[in-house]
Formats: C-alpha cells, sequence, structure tokens
C-alpha cells in the first residue's frame, strides 16, 4: 500500500511538472503572437532581408554589420515604397521588433526542445503523449519556415507581405498554442474527447474571426471606415464585391466587413458555450472567464477601429484573441468531459 501510494504521488508529481511546462510554453507562443503583431503594427516585419537562423541570433555587433544590413534593407522593395530617405537610427528602431520576433521564436524552440528532451530520457512523458509532444515540435520548427515564406512575399516587387501567408503563419500559431492547453488539460484532467457540435463550431468561429483580423492586418483594412457600426452611409461599404471570387480576402473594406460580423457572430457563440458549459455542471469560473472575454474583446476591437489601429491597442486587441481562443479552448475541454 505504501510502495502504491508512493508511485501515485511521484505520477502525479511527474504530470504536474509537464502540465506546467506545457501551460508556460501555450504562454510564451501567446506572447510570440502579440509580438508579431506589434512587428506588423509598427512596419518592422520586412527590416530583416536575410534567414539565418543560427546566425542571426545575435544583432549586429559592429557598425560595419549594422551598414551592411542596412544596405541589404535599402535593396528591398519597402525602402523605396514606404521608408525612402530613412537613416541608421530610423532603420535600428523598425529592426528591433522583427529581431525580437525572430529572437522569440528562437527561444520557443529551446524552451520546448530542451525539456521535452530531458522527460523523454527520463521516462517522465505520461503514456499516450509521445506522439503529440513530437508534433508539436514539428509545427514549431515549421513555423519558422513560414514565417520566413512569409516575409519573403514583401521581398520582392511588392513592399508589403502576402496577407495570405500572415494568415497562414498566425493560423499555425494558434494550432500550436491550442495543442499546447488542450494537451496540458488532457494530462492534468484526464482525456477530454475530440470537439463537435457546438463546442466545436464555436473553437471555428473564433479561430475564422482571428483568421479574419490577419487579412485586416496584412492590407492594413482597418485603417479604413474608422466608424461604427456604419461603413460609410451604410452597413456594407460601396467597395464591397468589387474584386470578384477573391473580393473577401483581396479588398480590405470586404475584409473589415466580414471581421465586423463573424466577430459579433463568436460573441454569440461564446455566450451559448459558455451557458451550456454552466448547465452540464462544468463551473462557472471558466463560464465567466470565457464570457468576459470575449465581452473585453469585442469593446477592444471597436475601440481600436475608432481610434485608427494604434500600436498599443492593437496589440491588446491581438493578446485578447489568444486569451479569448484559450478560454473557449479550456471551456471545450472541460464540456467533452463532462458530458
Amino acid at each position: 500500500m505504501f510502495a502504491s501510494s508512493t508511485h501515485k504521488t511521484m505520477s502525479a508529481h511527474n504530470s504536474g511538472a509537464i502540465v506546467a511546462w506545457l501551460l508556460i510554453m501555450a504562454l510564451l507562443v501567446a506572447i510570440m503572437v502579440v509580438i508579431g503583431g506589434i512587428t506588423r503594427l509598427t512596419g518592422s516585419g520586412l527590416s530583416m532581408t536575410e534567414w539565418r537562423p543560427l546566425m542571426g541570433t545575435l544583432p549586429p555587433m559592429s557598425a560595419a554589420e549594422w551598414d551592411r544590413v542596412f544596405e541589404l534593407y535599402k535593396a528591398s522593395p519597402e525602402y523605396d515604397a514606404i521608408n525612402f530617405g530613412m537613416d541608421l537610427a530610423g532603420f535600428k528602431m523598425i529592426f528591433f521588433w522583427e529581431y525580437f520576433h525572430r529572437l522569440w521564436g528562437r527561444l520557443l524552440g529551446v524552451a520546448f526542445a530542451l525539456p521535452l528532451l530531458w522527460f523523454w530520457m527520463a521516462g517522465r512523458i505520461p503514456s499516450g503523449f509521445s506522439a503529440r509532444l513530437l508534433v508539436l515540435l514539428a509545427l514549431g520548427g515549421f513555423q519558422g519556415v513560414i514565417g520566413w515564406w512569409m516575409v519573403k512575399s514583401g521581398l520582392s516587387e511588392v513592399a508589403s507581405v502576402s496577407q495570405y501567408r500572415l494568415a497562414t503563419h498566425l493560423g499555425t500559431a494558434l494550432v500550436i498554442f491550442s495543442l499546447l492547453i488542450w494537451t496540458a488539460l488532457d494530462i492534468r484532467d484526464g482525456k477530454s474527447p475530440v470537439p463537435h457540435g457546438h463546442a466545436a463550431a464555436t473553437i471555428g468561429i473564433v479561430a475564422l474571426t482571428i483568421l479574419a483580423g490577419a487579412l485586416v492586418a496584412g492590407m492594413d483594412a482597418g485603417l479604413l471606415y474608422n466608424e461604427y457600426p456604419l461603413m460609410g452611409s451604410g452597413l456594407v461599404p460601396i467597395e464591397y464585391g468589387e474584386q470578384g471570387f477573391f473580393d473577401p480576402f483581396e479588398n480590405p473594406a470586404s475584409a473589415q466587413f466580414h471581421h465586423r460580423w463573424i466577430a459579433v457572430l463568436a460573441v454569440l457563440a461564446v455566450l451559448g458555450l459558455a451557458f451550456n458549459a454552466k448547465r452540464a455542471g462544468f463551473g462557472n469560473r471558466p463560464a465567466y472567464f470565457a464570457m468576459g472575454a470575449i465581452a473585453v474583446q469585442f469593446l477592444l476591437g471597436i475601440t481600436t477601429l475608432l481610434h485608427g489601429v494604434p500600436v498599443a491597442l492593437g496589440g491588446l486587441h491581438q493578446a485578447g484573441a489568444v486569451i479569448l481562443l484559450g478560454s473557449v479552448i479550456w471551456l471545450a475541454h472541460g464540456l467533452g468531459r463532462t458530458r
């Protein structure tokens, strides 16, 4: 009996360490998403025209190296189209956010890979979770490739990154963030079935709202129609439908319109899921947290729009999106176990 009790205590301790590690990783990914948003809002994403996964860990360490990377930037389309005449001091300011974004990505890789290796060698990974953790490791590495693929789209003829690639980059980050939280909850509370029905639809709508926001960001559509709920003289902008089949993805006014109204659907879906969770007996705290998160995020989105998307509000709106997604994942996981 004593040996059995000791084994249970050790197993709980092992699981607790892995759960804490996964939740910390989810927090680091959330911070990464916010840093990426700030990088976009400050126009810094194309300041580094090289992809040097190893050597790029350190910033330029000499005046000669700063001159070299600045000359590379001056040969880019963004310099000619947007920042022509920028001096070295101005370049260093935009360089900082892109460098910090890439550095944080490298730190994420180390913070995931080294503990994973240690847990693996120590035999502390719970049964049935090895493959999922390896998938997360592979997704993290692939995300770095996607990030450079996105940046390359703005280093050709057009001085901005592709909104499609931006949405792909953000979407992959959201998948990683969601899997980290779901895996931590599976280990801590017991496995929950794959979301379906209302829970799956809510997660999908919240994710779709965030990705619609990525299209808005990719086309700087937040700088249009800084009013709510009208867009000009009506609810629908006059430009709506001008791009034909690709209008939702390539028309800035249409992208903002869709982001607005998908967000309304997200509010209704999250509130409904929260009430369902309360009725199912999952608990009040996660339900109230999700309701609070969706309310704050919706109001923050309107405020950000009305003020013309300043960096501070835009960064907060990005953070609110990740918090909201995390709260819905928490709700869906608990609701699945309760049922």
